[in-house]
Protein backbone atom coordinates (compact mmCIF):
# COMPACT_ATOMS: atom_id res chain seq x y z
CA UNK A 1 0.00 0.00 0.00
CA UNK A 2 1.06 3.40 -1.04
CA UNK A 3 2.35 5.83 1.68
CA UNK A 4 1.97 9.47 2.10
CA UNK A 5 4.95 11.74 2.96
CA UNK A 6 2.71 14.43 4.44
CA UNK A 7 -0.79 14.03 6.13
CA UNK A 8 -1.49 17.63 5.33
CA UNK A 9 -1.48 16.68 1.55
CA UNK A 10 -2.94 13.60 1.72
CA UNK A 11 -5.86 14.82 3.25
CA UNK A 12 -5.78 18.03 0.80
CA UNK A 13 -5.54 15.06 -2.23
CA UNK A 14 -9.00 13.47 -1.10
CA UNK A 15 -10.69 17.00 -0.97
CA UNK A 16 -10.01 18.42 -4.11
CA UNK A 17 -10.90 14.60 -5.44
CA UNK A 18 -14.21 14.67 -4.07
CA UNK A 19 -14.62 18.58 -5.00
CA UNK A 20 -13.92 17.63 -8.24
CA UNK A 21 -16.34 14.71 -8.34
CA UNK A 22 -19.51 16.63 -6.88
CA UNK A 23 -18.43 19.62 -9.51
CA UNK A 24 -17.96 17.32 -12.93
CA UNK A 25 -20.93 15.53 -11.69
CA UNK A 26 -23.50 18.34 -10.40
CA UNK A 27 -23.95 19.39 -14.22
CA UNK A 28 -25.33 16.21 -15.45
CA UNK A 29 -28.40 16.48 -13.59
CA UNK A 30 -29.90 19.64 -15.07
CA UNK A 31 -30.60 18.36 -18.47
CA UNK A 32 -32.55 15.15 -17.21
CA UNK A 33 -34.56 17.31 -14.78
CA UNK A 34 -35.56 19.76 -18.19
CA UNK A 35 -35.80 16.94 -20.50
CA UNK A 36 -38.43 15.49 -17.58
CA UNK A 37 -40.23 18.99 -17.23
CA UNK A 38 -40.66 19.46 -20.93
CA UNK A 39 -41.12 15.55 -21.78
CA UNK A 40 -39.29 16.11 -24.64
CA UNK A 41 -35.35 15.60 -25.67
CA UNK A 42 -35.75 18.88 -28.53
CA UNK A 43 -32.74 20.06 -28.94
CA UNK A 44 -30.37 17.73 -27.35
CA UNK A 45 -27.17 17.18 -28.70
CA UNK A 46 -27.93 13.04 -29.26
CA UNK A 47 -24.51 12.90 -30.56
CA UNK A 48 -23.26 14.00 -27.11
CA UNK A 49 -24.72 11.21 -25.47
CA UNK A 50 -23.46 8.53 -27.64
CA UNK A 51 -19.77 10.16 -27.77
CA UNK A 52 -19.50 10.66 -23.92
CA UNK A 53 -21.06 6.79 -22.95
CA UNK A 54 -18.48 5.85 -25.07
CA UNK A 55 -15.69 7.78 -23.53
CA UNK A 56 -17.34 7.31 -19.83
CA UNK A 57 -17.14 3.91 -20.53
CA UNK A 58 -13.69 3.53 -21.71
CA UNK A 59 -12.73 5.58 -18.69
CA UNK A 60 -14.68 3.68 -15.77
CA UNK A 61 -12.25 0.62 -17.32
CA UNK A 62 -9.39 2.24 -16.93
CA UNK A 63 -10.30 3.71 -13.43
CA UNK A 64 -11.52 0.62 -12.04
CA UNK A 65 -8.77 -1.41 -13.64
CA UNK A 66 -6.07 0.57 -12.05
CA UNK A 67 -7.98 1.08 -8.60
CA UNK A 68 -9.10 -2.83 -8.18
CA UNK A 69 -6.86 -4.64 -10.19
CA UNK A 70 -3.27 -6.27 -8.46
CA UNK A 71 -2.00 -7.62 -12.05
CA UNK A 72 -3.04 -3.78 -13.04
CA UNK A 73 -1.22 -2.12 -10.35
CA UNK A 74 1.92 -4.57 -10.42
CA UNK A 75 2.19 -3.78 -14.37
CA UNK A 76 2.61 -0.12 -13.30
CA UNK A 77 4.53 -0.40 -10.79
CA UNK A 78 6.97 -2.39 -12.82
CA UNK A 79 7.03 0.17 -15.46
CA UNK A 80 6.68 3.75 -13.37
CA UNK A 81 8.65 2.12 -10.07
CA UNK A 82 7.34 0.80 -6.95
CA UNK A 83 7.58 3.90 -5.18
CA UNK A 84 4.78 5.36 -6.82
CA UNK A 85 1.07 5.65 -6.10
CA UNK A 86 -1.14 4.55 -7.84
CA UNK A 87 -2.73 7.55 -9.81
CA UNK A 88 -6.52 7.20 -9.38
CA UNK A 89 -8.52 7.37 -6.51
CA UNK A 90 -11.99 6.53 -5.39
CA UNK A 91 -13.58 9.80 -6.40
CA UNK A 92 -12.33 8.46 -10.25
CA UNK A 93 -14.33 5.56 -10.12
CA UNK A 94 -16.96 7.14 -8.51
CA UNK A 95 -17.19 9.84 -10.92
CA UNK A 96 -17.39 7.57 -13.95
CA UNK A 97 -19.79 5.06 -12.97
CA UNK A 98 -22.21 8.05 -11.92
CA UNK A 99 -21.71 9.39 -15.35
CA UNK A 100 -22.27 6.31 -17.45
CA UNK A 101 -25.49 5.76 -15.06
CA UNK A 102 -26.86 9.60 -15.84
CA UNK A 103 -25.86 9.14 -19.26
CA UNK A 104 -27.77 6.19 -20.01
CA UNK A 105 -30.69 7.68 -18.38
CA UNK A 106 -30.44 10.31 -20.85
CA UNK A 107 -30.47 8.15 -23.46
CA UNK A 108 -33.37 6.99 -22.03
CA UNK A 109 -35.12 9.91 -22.29
CA UNK A 110 -34.44 10.15 -26.05
CA UNK A 111 -36.31 6.55 -26.34
CA UNK A 112 -39.07 7.68 -24.65
CA UNK A 113 -39.59 11.37 -24.77
CA UNK A 114 -40.70 13.50 -27.88
CA UNK A 115 -37.40 13.83 -29.93
CA UNK A 116 -38.91 15.57 -33.35
CA UNK A 117 -36.50 14.54 -36.31
CA UNK A 118 -33.69 14.24 -34.54
CA UNK A 119 -31.06 11.33 -34.62
CA UNK A 120 -27.70 10.16 -34.09
CA UNK A 121 -25.65 11.49 -36.88
CA UNK A 122 -23.42 8.74 -38.98
CA UNK A 123 -20.36 10.13 -38.15
CA UNK A 124 -20.77 9.79 -34.59
CA UNK A 125 -22.52 5.99 -35.77
CA UNK A 126 -19.19 5.33 -37.41
CA UNK A 127 -16.71 6.72 -35.03
CA UNK A 128 -18.44 4.93 -31.87
CA UNK A 129 -18.26 1.23 -33.99
CA UNK A 130 -14.85 2.06 -34.97
CA UNK A 131 -13.75 2.70 -30.89
CA UNK A 132 -14.90 -0.58 -29.99
CA UNK A 133 -13.90 -2.64 -32.46
CA UNK A 134 -10.60 -1.10 -31.90
CA UNK A 135 -11.09 -2.03 -28.13
CA UNK A 136 -11.92 -5.69 -29.06
CA UNK A 137 -8.89 -6.26 -30.95
CA UNK A 138 -6.75 -4.61 -28.06
CA UNK A 139 -8.74 -6.48 -25.88
CA UNK A 140 -7.66 -9.94 -27.61
CA UNK A 141 -4.14 -8.64 -28.46
CA UNK A 142 -3.39 -7.84 -24.15
CA UNK A 143 -5.46 -11.12 -23.87
CA UNK A 144 -2.58 -13.18 -25.48
CA UNK A 145 0.81 -10.91 -23.64
CA UNK A 146 -1.27 -10.49 -20.73
CA UNK A 147 0.01 -6.31 -21.64
CA UNK A 148 -2.87 -5.21 -19.29
CA UNK A 149 -1.39 -1.86 -19.12
CA UNK A 150 -0.79 -1.25 -22.77
CA UNK A 151 -4.64 -1.83 -23.24
CA UNK A 152 -5.53 0.84 -20.48
CA UNK A 153 -3.27 3.35 -22.42
CA UNK A 154 -5.19 2.62 -25.68
CA UNK A 155 -8.57 3.14 -23.63
CA UNK A 156 -6.86 6.09 -22.07
CA UNK A 157 -6.43 7.89 -25.71
CA UNK A 158 -10.17 6.67 -26.24
CA UNK A 159 -11.20 8.60 -24.14
CA UNK A 160 -9.16 11.88 -23.92
CA UNK A 161 -10.15 11.73 -27.98
CA UNK A 162 -13.58 11.43 -27.17
CA UNK A 163 -13.41 14.50 -24.82
CA UNK A 164 -12.24 16.47 -26.43
CA UNK A 165 -14.91 15.66 -29.92
CA UNK A 166 -17.81 15.34 -27.51
CA UNK A 167 -16.65 19.35 -26.69
CA UNK A 168 -16.94 20.83 -30.06
CA UNK A 169 -20.66 21.08 -31.07
CA UNK A 170 -22.05 23.24 -28.19
CA UNK A 171 -18.81 25.73 -28.90
CA UNK A 172 -19.60 25.70 -32.77
CA UNK A 173 -23.33 26.37 -31.89
CA UNK A 174 -22.21 29.30 -29.89
CA UNK A 175 -20.44 30.53 -33.00
CA UNK A 176 -22.73 30.20 -35.09
CA UNK A 177 -26.22 31.73 -33.27
CA UNK A 178 -23.34 34.29 -32.06
CA UNK A 179 -25.26 33.77 -28.06
CA UNK A 180 -24.62 31.30 -25.23
CA UNK A 181 -28.47 31.65 -24.79
CA UNK A 182 -29.97 28.58 -23.12
CA UNK A 183 -26.93 27.31 -22.39
CA UNK A 184 -26.61 27.24 -18.14
CA UNK A 185 -23.55 28.98 -17.25
CA UNK A 186 -23.59 27.47 -13.82
CA UNK A 187 -23.18 24.28 -15.11
CA UNK A 188 -19.56 25.26 -17.11
CA UNK A 189 -18.34 26.84 -14.24
CA UNK A 190 -18.84 23.66 -12.51
CA UNK A 191 -17.08 21.85 -15.16
CA UNK A 192 -14.02 24.42 -14.91
CA UNK A 193 -14.04 23.72 -11.27
CA UNK A 194 -13.83 20.21 -11.60
CA UNK A 195 -11.00 20.42 -14.22
CA UNK A 196 -9.01 22.42 -11.76
CA UNK A 197 -9.42 20.59 -8.36
CA UNK A 198 -8.21 17.25 -10.65
CA UNK A 199 -5.91 18.69 -11.87
CA UNK A 200 -4.40 20.37 -8.34
CA UNK A 201 -4.94 16.86 -6.73
CA UNK A 202 -2.54 15.17 -9.16
CA UNK A 203 -0.10 18.22 -8.78
CA UNK A 204 -0.73 17.16 -4.90
CA UNK A 205 0.19 13.86 -5.02
CA UNK A 206 3.27 14.59 -7.34
CA UNK A 207 4.94 17.11 -4.56
CA UNK A 208 4.44 14.80 -1.70
CA UNK A 209 6.05 11.82 -3.96
CA UNK A 210 8.84 14.42 -5.22
CA UNK A 211 7.74 12.73 -8.59
CA UNK A 212 5.85 13.46 -11.45
CA UNK A 213 5.74 10.18 -12.59
CA UNK A 214 1.94 10.08 -11.46
CA UNK A 215 1.02 12.45 -14.81
CA UNK A 216 2.80 9.83 -17.37
CA UNK A 217 1.05 7.19 -15.35
CA UNK A 218 -2.34 9.30 -15.37
CA UNK A 219 -1.90 11.37 -18.66
CA UNK A 220 -5.16 10.83 -19.78
CA UNK A 221 -6.66 12.53 -16.39
CA UNK A 222 -4.64 15.15 -16.80
CA UNK A 223 -5.19 15.69 -20.26
CA UNK A 224 -9.10 15.42 -19.65
CA UNK A 225 -8.49 18.53 -17.00
CA UNK A 226 -6.59 20.82 -19.71
CA UNK A 227 -9.55 19.89 -22.61
CA UNK A 228 -11.96 20.47 -20.07
CA UNK A 229 -10.35 23.96 -18.62
CA UNK A 230 -9.83 24.97 -22.05
CA UNK A 231 -13.47 24.06 -23.23
CA UNK A 232 -14.80 25.88 -20.55
CA UNK A 233 -12.46 29.41 -21.24
CA UNK A 234 -13.23 29.30 -24.75
CA UNK A 235 -17.20 29.55 -23.25
CA UNK A 236 -16.47 31.76 -20.76
CA UNK A 237 -15.45 33.96 -23.38
CA UNK A 238 -17.95 33.61 -25.72
CA UNK A 239 -20.33 34.05 -23.31
CA UNK A 240 -19.03 37.14 -20.70
CA UNK A 241 -17.22 39.10 -23.93
CA UNK A 242 -18.10 38.40 -27.29
CA UNK A 243 -22.30 37.99 -27.11
CA UNK A 244 -22.88 39.41 -24.14
CA UNK A 245 -24.47 41.84 -24.85
CA UNK A 246 -26.50 39.50 -27.59
CA UNK A 247 -27.53 37.78 -24.05
CA UNK A 248 -28.54 40.93 -22.32
CA UNK A 249 -31.21 41.41 -25.10
CA UNK A 250 -32.69 37.92 -26.03
CA UNK A 251 -32.90 37.91 -21.77
CA UNK A 252 -35.08 41.34 -22.00
CA UNK A 253 -37.19 39.87 -25.02
CA UNK A 254 -37.73 36.62 -22.73
CA UNK A 255 -38.51 38.75 -19.78
CA UNK A 256 -40.93 41.29 -21.93
CA UNK A 257 -42.61 38.23 -23.86
CA UNK A 258 -43.41 36.24 -19.97
CA UNK A 259 -45.06 39.68 -19.44
CA UNK A 260 -47.12 39.79 -21.91
CA UNK A 261 -45.41 41.82 -24.26
CA UNK A 262 -45.33 41.25 -28.32
CA UNK A 263 -41.16 42.20 -28.41
CA UNK A 264 -39.63 39.55 -31.15
CA UNK A 265 -38.13 36.20 -29.58
CA UNK A 266 -35.70 34.16 -31.02
CA UNK A 267 -36.84 31.56 -33.74
CA UNK A 268 -37.23 27.97 -32.45
CA UNK A 269 -35.28 27.29 -35.22
CA UNK A 270 -32.23 28.71 -34.36
CA UNK A 271 -32.03 27.18 -30.31
CA UNK A 272 -32.32 24.07 -32.74
CA UNK A 273 -29.26 25.05 -35.51
CA UNK A 274 -27.38 22.14 -33.39
CA UNK A 275 -29.54 19.30 -34.67
CA UNK A 276 -27.15 18.35 -37.45
CA UNK A 277 -23.60 19.96 -35.94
Amino acid sequence: MEKWNSITLEIVYYVLGWIGFFSWTFGFYPQIILNYRRKSVVGLHFDYLVLNLTKQSSYLIYNASLFFSPAVQKQYHEKYGFGEMIPVAASDVAFSTHSILLTSFALCQVLVYERGSQKVSRPTIGITAAVWVTVLVCLFIAWRHQSWLWLLSVLNTIQVTLAVIKYIPQALLNFTRKSTEGLAIGIILLDFLGGVTNSTQMITQSIDQGSFENFRGNSGKILLCLVTILYDLVVFFQHYVLYHSKNEKISSYSDESRNGSTAPLIRSSDSCQHDNV
